[in-house]
């Protein structure tokens, strides 16, 4: 911390001070203020952008219309909403200032910020399932997870997600240290608020991806003995998404809800910086939700392609042929 001329205390948050009681904007960003908020709004503008991408790409061409990119859709909506509000908010009301002045625009940041949050979970346990079916329930898969089903899915996610941010707001979820009686509330709050938005939804994605490993790694070992073929390649390649999938979801999520989940019984306040990146750093993983669930796939690099040389602005190529 460091003192003003004018006798205000600067916190660790380069674009915050406290003045006569209350925590304001410095009336004089500092060069690293304006480092921040340069690279939060180039974070924004990647995040809508790729999000972007993937509604325009699902939406437009017909052979990427189907119950499975349904839910890439639902996913990509997700996080571009997350990219056009909770990243705007969480710039003007961060988690620095509501944690000192809990008013009502830091409710609506909150609210926000976990539902639509939540909304990206749960999506990604929705493609999980996807994915499950049509690996392991190959002859059932197309019953299983019709438009109906998956409609269905879509609509209980984003209706849990908006259950979740605003009962978790309504009941006090704590960010920072609790003062005062507020343990009790805090530790209840934060506790549902983890366990219903991260614990439960990773458990399930780990167990559905582990089993869709197990299954693939048995399916390619009757191929290889069937044809005699390596079968390897393809192994390999499958290991390596699902391994990325969960691998940037759990760095991108876990550190933050650690750090949450424990918070109220920490002696000391967790750093207001360490609390804003961690946020942050849970943000960010809206901007590469579309890398891993795009850019994976074929179709999706040449829809991408299309659409950056603007082609579909001159020619009807809804009914192309997506490499």
């Amino acid at each position: 911390m460091e003192s003003g001329a004018n006798g205000t205390v600067r916190d660790v948050h380069p674009c915050y001070e406290s003045r006569g009681g209350d925590y304001v904007f410095a009336a004089n960003p500092s060069a690293a203020c304006v480092l921040l908020y340069v690279v939060l709004g180039a974070l924004s503008a990647a995040t809508v952008c790729g999000n972007l991408l993937v509604m325009v790409s699902v939406t437009y061409f017909k052979r990427l219309r189907s119950p499975t990119n349904s839910l890439v859709l639902s996913l990509a909506a997700a996080d571009l909403l997350v990219g056009v509000v909770v990243f705007p908010f969480s710039m003007v009301f961060t988690v620095t200032s509501c944690w000192h002045h809990d008013g009502a625009p830091c409710k609506v940041r909150g609210a926000f910020d976990v539902a639509l949050s939540t909304a990206s979970i749960l999506n990604l346990c929705c493609i999980a399932a996807d994915r499950y079916y049509a690996v392991c329930r190959p002859l059932t898969y197309g019953s299983k997870m019709s438009g109906r089903v998956v409609g269905a899915m879509v609509l209980a996610s984003w209706t849990a997600a908006a259950a979740i941010g605003v009962g978790v707001t309504a009941a006090g979820f704590n960010q920072g240290k609790c003062e005062g009686g507020c343990l009790t509330d805090a530790l209840i709050s934060t506790t549902l608020a983890c366990v219903f938005s991260f614990y439960i939804p990773v458990v399930v994605m780990l167990s559905i991806y582990l089993k869709i490993l197990l299954v693939a790694h048995k399916q390619v070992a009757s191929i290889r003995n069937a044809r005699g073929g390596p079968g390897a390649v393809a192994e390999g390649k499958a290991t390596r998404t699902l391994a990325t999938v969960m691998g940037v979801f759990l760095l991108c999520w876990t550190p933050y809800f650690l750090c949450i989940v424990f918070q109220p019984l920490m002696v000391q306040a967790t750093p207001v910086a360490v609390i804003e990146t961690l946020n942050w750093l849970t943000l960010s993983n809206s901007m590469l939700n579309p890398v891993i669930y795009a850019l994976f796939y074929g179709r999706f690099r040449s829809a991408f392609k299309i659409i950056l040389s603007g082609k579909i602005f001159r020619d009807n190529l809804s009914n192309c042929k997506l490499l």
